[in-house]
């Protein structure tokens, strides 16, 4: 099983690396740059040569980069497009350049003008973002909850923005398990769990496109379309929920990421405790 959580760059890329790792990760995610800014230091030499070799001795994989959270491709707004954009090449290139296996990022929200429409826009970005950098990064459209305008709750949406894709082979999915959840796949319950990966394979753009597993419990209710994220086993999902999702044979061989609140007063994680816990290796 390669399980990660998304861990502080703070003090530089490489002390990521040994948090995940003193947390009992084999896998981690992170951000490249301040997720709540436009603006991102290059990267040095450095602390890229840090990053990769702290890598190969902790023998920490995937690596996973979580594009800023300012990132609306989706957007009617020219300016805010364009500048959305950029900052996804950005991260892409510097997910790249790190030797990151996957950039994930949320696909954005239409703001009234359609989800059509921002289909387009979402699948249009994507193109020139590949189009202009090459890499074996895999770029991830993340599902959501389902919040006001939001583009990619629905599987068919996510659908349609891989069928306007010039290259495909270089996209696939991340399915956070609180987003799913509070989309309305009641995913704490085997025969909804089901139901979820049958849509996604059905209306989706399907299972062999899905790259990478978010798991996070959630605060609130089934089809809130509120985001979230619990402690595993104290939300929502439950405890048996998680228990089914991990173990489903058509997810045991997808990577976990845990983007559950970072535990302050302790040296290991609770959360990742229990998932290998509730993990059945045959």
């Amino acid at each position: 099983m390669r399980l990660g959580k998304h861990v502080s760059i703070a003090g530089g890329l490489d002390k990521a690396l040994d948090r995940a790792h003193n947390i009992g990760c084999n896998a981690v995610q992170i951000f490249v740059s301040n997720p709540r800014s436009w603006q991102a230091k290059p990267l040095a030499a450095e602390v890229i040569k840090k990053f990769q070799d702290k890598q190969q001795e902790l023998e920490i994989t995937p690596v996973v980069v979580h594009a800023i959270y300012l990132i609306n491709i989706a957007s009617p707004k020219d300016n805010l497009r364009d500048k959305s954009l950029q900052a996804l090449i950005t991260d892409y290139q510097r997910a790249v350049t790190i030797g990151a296996n996957y950039l994930v990022f949320h696909p954005g929200s239409h703001t009234g003008s359609g989800s059509k429409k921002a289909v387009k826009r979402i699948a249009a970005g994507i193109n020139k973002l590949l189009a202009k950098i090459a890499g074996d990064t895999t770029l991830l459209i993340e599902n959501v909850a389902g919040a006001g305008t939001q583009i990619g709750a629905s599987f068919g949406e996510i659908d349609e923005i891989f069928d306007l894709l010039d290259d495909p082979s270089r996209v696939g999915v991340c399915l956070d398990t609180c987003h799913s959840f509070s989309a309305g796949y009641n995913i704490a319950e085997e025969e909804g769990l089901n139901t979820m990966l049958r849509k996604f394979e059905e209306e989706g753009p399907g299972l062999d496109k899905l790259s990478l597993l978010h798991i996070n419990d959630s605060v609130y209710k089934l089809g809130s379309h509120k985001d979230e994220h619990a402690h595993i086993g104290e939300g929502e999902i439950g405890e048996q929920g998680f228990a089914g999702i991990i173990n489903h044979a058509d997810l045991k061989t997808i990577p976990l990421i845990l983007e559950t609140p970072w535990f302050d007063d302790r040296d290991d994680d609770p959360d990742v405790k229990l998932i290998k816990k509730l993990r059945i290796e045959e």
